[in-house]
Parts: C-alpha cells; sequence; structure tokens
C-alpha cells in the first residue's frame, strides 16, 4: 500500500501538504491539490485507521441530523440509530446535532440554515421532496458540506446518498400482501401523509402500478392526505369511509396508522377491512395482535438512523463518495404471529 511520502515524492510536495489534502484542510494551491489527489487515485491509496482516528481527532467534526417526526413515533426508533452513533463518534471528537422539525417546509428550511450557523461539516436529513429544499441541499454542496438522504429521498439533488426502504417495491410490496389476504372485487381508500414526501407518493405510485399491471380485482376509490397526525388521520379516515361505504380495504402508506385505525373501530368496520401498512411501532403491534390490521411491512429504522452518520464520516475523512448511492434497507413483513 502507498504511503503519504511516496505520494509525496512523486507529487514533488511536503507530507503535510498531503495530509492537508487528503484531510481537506488547510490551503493548498488547487492544481497542486489535484497533482496530489491524481496520484492518490492511481496509488489507490487507503488511510489507515490509527490515521483515520488521529485525524478526526484534530478536526473537531460536527454533523448535523434533521428529522420528521414531531407525533410520528416511528421517528423515535431511528433516533435510537442515531444515538448509537453519537455516543461512538465522541471518541473521535465528533458531535452529533440533532433536530426534529414539524410537518413543513418552512421549518425545515430554518433548521438547515441553524445547522450552516453552528458550522457544521455535514448533514443527514429526512427531506421533503420541494424546490427550495432541493436548492438548500445543492448550496450545502456548494459549500463543500456532504448531504446524505434518510427514510425518504429528494429528487435532482446533490446529496452524495440515500439510506431507506426502496419505496416503490415497498407500494409493490403492499399490493401483493393486499392481493394475498382480499378476495373478490377489493376497493381500496388510501391514507398517506404528504404530497411533499417522496416515499409517501411513491409507494402510492408502486402499489398503483403494481395493481394495474397485475390485479385487475383491487381498485383505488380515493386517497386521503393526513400529515402523519394521528387526529387528522382519525377526521379524514372516518370521512373516507362514509364517503365510500363501498371501501373494503385500507393502505396506510405512511404514518397516522393508530389514528385511522380507530376511526375503523368505531365506525364498526374492524371485522370486514383488510389494512396493510407500515412499520412496527407499539400501537401498530397492539392492532395486529387485535386483529386489526392484516399485515405492516418494517423499515429497519435504526440503520436509518445509524448507516447515514456512518457515510457522512467516511466521507468528511476520506474524500471517498460511499460504494453505493442508494442504499436500501430490508423490507421486513410481519403479521400478527411474527410480530414480537
Amino acid at each position: 500500500m502507498a504511503t503519504i511520502k511516496e505520494i509525496a515524492d512523486l507529487a514533488g510536495v511536503s507530507r503535510g501538504t498531503v495530509d492537508r489534502v487528503i484531510n481537506k484542510r488547510g490551503a493548498v494551491n488547487p492544481e497542486t491539490a489535484e497533482k496530489i489527489n491524481e496520484i492518490i487515485r492511481m496509488l489507490n491509496y487507503r488511510p489507515n485507521r490509527a490515521g483515520i482516528v488521529l485525524a478526526a481527532q484534530k478536526k473537531k467534526m460536527k454533523i448535523g441530523v434533521i428529522l420528521f417526526g414531531l407525533g410520528n413515533p416511528f421517528f423515535d426508533d431511528v433516533v435510537l440509530g442515531i444515538q448509537q452513533k453519537t455516543e461512538e463518534f465522541a471518541n473521535y471528537n465528533c458531535t452529533v446535532l440533532l433536530r426534529r422539525v414539524s410537518s413543513n417546509v418552512e421549518d425545515q428550511l430554518t433548521a438547515i440554515d441553524e445547522f450552516i450557523g453552528q458550522e457544521i461539516n455535514g448533514l443527514a436529513i429526512s427531506p421533503f421532496n420541494d424546490p427550495r429544499v432541493i436548492d438548500k441541499i445543492n448550496t450545502l454542496y456548494d459549500l463543500s458540506i456532504p448531504v446524505v438522504t434518510l427514510n425518504t429521498d429528494v429528487e435532482h439533488s446533490k446529496r452524495i446518498a440515500y439510506v431507506g426502504s426502496n419505496y416503490l417495491n415497498s407500494g409493490e410490496t403492499a399490493a401483493g400482501l393486499m392481493r394475498l389476504m382480499t378476495s373478490g372485487a377489493v376497493k381500496v381508500g388510501i391514507v398517506s401523509g404528504s404530497k411533499q414526501v417522496l416515499c409517501h407518493t411513491e409507494r402510492i405510485s408502486g402499489f398503483s402500478k403494481c395493481i394495474a399491471k397485475h390485479y385487475p380485482n383491487l381498485q383505488i376509490v380515493d386517497t386521503v392526505y393526513t400529515n402523519d397526525d394521528e387526529f387528522e388521520s382519525y377526521e379524514k379516515t372516518q370521512s373516507l369511509l362514509t364517503n365510500h361505504p363501498e371501501i373494503n380495504a385500507l393502505f396506510f402508506s405512511a404514518g397516522g396508522v393508530y389514528g385511522g385505525c380507530r376511526a375503523v373501530i368505531n365506525a364498526g368496520r374492524s371485522k370486514d377491512l383488510c389494512i396493510i401498512t407500515f412499520d412496527s411501532i407499539e400501537t401498530t403491534k397492539d392492532l395486529l395482535e387485535k386483529k386489526i390490521i392484516c399485515a405492516t411491512i418494517c423499515q429497519q429504522p435504526m440503520e436509518q438512523g445509524s448507516k447515514p452518520l456512518d457515510i457522512l464520516f467516511s466521507y468528511l475523512m476520506t474524500g471517498e463518495l460511499p460504494k453505493k448511492e442508494f442504499n436500501y434497507v430490508q423490507a421486513d413483513i410481519r403479521i400478527r404471529e411474527n410480530i414480537h
């Protein structure tokens, strides 16, 4: 394996200059930096673990994390994964700063600006799929602050990676489950979160395309959006069932499952509806055990919390982009018999 001294000799510079280029600290002439990076690529140089630890301790890095989650307990488990990495990274003099924002774009943009003011070195974010958020992520890229999206992605941005479920396939999986668990003509109501969250809209897209192609007996009657709020989900699910009494299946493509299922119970429909949901928070487990929900699709929330931080830390220390742009977590189907 090549050494810093060999790279310095080939480039005709000091080892200190090579170190500054590798660890992205200090001013180096752009032409010199490019020459050094070319040699590094040619020699396939990889810093050793001890060097990474030492460089990290000198850098005093800050990584920001912005999550949805006010009112959505799914993100409580994502936070557990973040907390594990926060404790680990403290050994490298790296601080993790966490913000959980409400379901509107303005709060998310404000949180990003606050992190820029705190001079973060990288950002992990569950983004709104909104042009203003895309512009902000691209601004961070121009400021040399890498961004990794988690749980949901954002289109046409300069983020370096995504960690979360393959939501198109998740929607297709939900369609397949519903086909297996129903018979005859199935009239489906969809309860979703937000039109501005890509994973919500793409799950519906995957579900819709799958039933159109393979399951003509399944028909979508109507879709409502609840902003992952339990109270709003109760009210809109209640209205959905009142306005469309023909509905005999519900697909919850986001949060608000507990509120929506309470509306089902209060309407006296818990015995004649097939309900497919996502995630395995405590209230969803309880509803599965009571046979209100037929199946739920889990998406490894702790991994969604920890892996983006690993990707950012590695990129900040080595300058290497992650091996994969899309880091999909495993889809895990749970029913009453295996929920625990």
